[in-house]
């Protein structure tokens, strides 16, 4: 038998108001919860990109974000962050910026989004239970793949708006 994962309801300021299962934020309720989401780049200013597992049940198979992940029930954002990046590409030395919160909604969820960016030259082992690998792409490569479904529409939003918009 699954473990229940539990996730904090939040309100836009990122305050938790209360908690619900991951299958309830995810079941088209648009229960706000909060996620961490990590761009990687290297020192020529390329970025890591991870590829979606096929057996994930959002956006399977579709490059995303180097990582992404929800904030468990009684854990920071800063914690989080640290776990998923140790959990999704076994790094577990790096200093994250902070660059934005925003709220993302799709057809089946609403997240509380904490961005953060970090350049990082050391190595990096995907999950091979979590994702499907990852590379660094030039700016130039994910500018001239965007909107061809090939990246998860949460991405191609976020990468537009903080580093295309800029340039």
């Amino acid at each position: 038998m699954q473990k229940t994962e539990w996730f904090p309801l939040v309100n836009e300021a990122g305050e938790t108001i209360g908690k619900a299962s991951r299958r309830e934020c995810h079941s088209g309720s648009k229960l706000l919860h909060p996620v961490v989401h990590l761009h990687i780049f290297n020192e020529a200013g390329d970025i890591y990109l991870q590829k979606r597992s096929m057996n994930k049940d959002i956006q399977p198979g579709k490059w995303d974000t180097s990582v992404g992940g929800h904030i468990d029930y009684g854990e920071t954002v800063e914690e989080a962050l640290r776990r998923e990046v140790r959990e999704e590409l076994g790094i577990t030395d790096f200093n994250p910026e902070y660059l934005t919160s925003y709220v993302f909604e799709s057809s089946v969820e609403k997240e509380l989004v904490n961005t953060f960016r970090t350049i990082y030259t050391g190595i990096i082992q995907p999950d091979e239970n979590e994702l499907d690998g990852g590379r660094f792409w030039t700016i130039a490569e994910v500018r001239n793949s965007l909107g061809k479904n090939i990246f998860t529409p949460n991405f191609e939003t976020e990468f537009i708006r903080l580093f295309l918009a800029k340039t």
